[in-house]
């Protein structure tokens, strides 16, 4: 048998109905486990092991405050509607329409391992294995980049779900999570920050995806927010509203365009040279 056949992360043009299956049972149950992990362990204590150590996902984030914490409400409500978004990627999987199953089952692999992933970030977090749980989040941030530059031009109510949503929480979670690790909490530490974070700025504009411009605003808005309640003299909240406010305009004016079916042009109208009247002067009249 080829490799590429058993290959999980092959692209393939279709999928059997076996493979069908299997995504569709291994979808839902892995989204399950991450939704039910994360649900709980947002108000619940892991008690086995290190019980000094242990909390609520946002136990340890008010337990370890960095430049990079979080708001609790505004991160919760992102994951909220991830959630509920990726509920309609998984009917597309049961869809009649062949197109949306092929196209739900080319990122199902990529969804599955994220599920798993983010089951596994989460029961370290709050566990307080910060190094691991950054591990994790590197092999997550690498699979949804892959994922990303492979399936771009999918369905939206994939790509958000699936793709976008997940990558613009992974790449914020990394600096979340990064901070707690290295415990970013003297002066340096601090400054450094204040570079850092433009990052998130970066990253949006290297997409240009609108997408994942408006997923890194709120979520450099959940990070304003809370640095602003726990250090309100400080650089890193006015340069995270900075970020998001940057952020939300020229996704807003990428996104217009596009639903409008326009494209923003940013060469003068002047300077469109009609291609007849490129290839007249290699004419020959005669």
């Amino acid at each position: 048998m080829p490799i590429s056949d058993a290959n999980p992360f092959a692209i393939r043009e279709t999928h059997n109905a076996k493979a069908v299956w299997t995504y569709k049972i291994l979808s839902i149950l892995t989204w399950l486990l991450a939704v039910i992990t994360s649900i709980y362990y947002t108000y619940g204590v892991p008690h086995d092991g290190r019980h000094g150590r242990q909390s609520t996902i946002w136990g340890q984030n008010s337990l370890h405050p960095t430049p990079f914490s979080l708001n609790a409400l505004i991160a919760s409500l992102y994951w909220l509607a991830l959630f509920l978004l990726q509920i309609a990627y998984l009917w597309h999987l049961f869809s009649k329409n062949t197109t949306h199953v092929q196209a739900a089952a080319g990122v199902g692999s990529h969804f599955i391992f994220n599920n798993l992933l983010q089951f596994a970030f989460v029961m370290l977090f709050v566990r307080a294995y910060f190094l691991i749980a950054e591990i994790i989040l590197i092999i997550n941030f690498l699979n949804l980049s892959f994922l990303y530059f492979r399936h771009a031009t999918h369905p939206r109510l994939i790509h958000i779900p699936v793709v976008s949503g997940p990558l613009a929480w992974t790449f914020v979670a990394l600096y979340w999570n990064g901070a707690i690790v290295f415990g970013a909490k003297h002066l340096a530490a601090r400054l450094l920050a204040n570079v850092a974070i433009w990052g998130i700025l970066v990253y949006g504009w290297f997409f240009l995806d609108y997408t994942i411009g408006f997923e890194l605003s709120i979520l450099t808005a959940s990070l304003g927010v809370h640095q602003f309640l726990i250090k309100t003299i400080a650089f890193q909240w006015i340069f995270a509203f900075t970020i998001m406010a940057t952020l939300f305009v020229t996704t807003l004016l990428i996104a217009v365009p596009g639903i409008f079916g326009k494209e923003i042009s940013f060469r003068r109208e002047q300077d469109v040279v009609p291609s007849d009247q490129e290839r007249a002067p290699l004419l020959d009249d005669q």
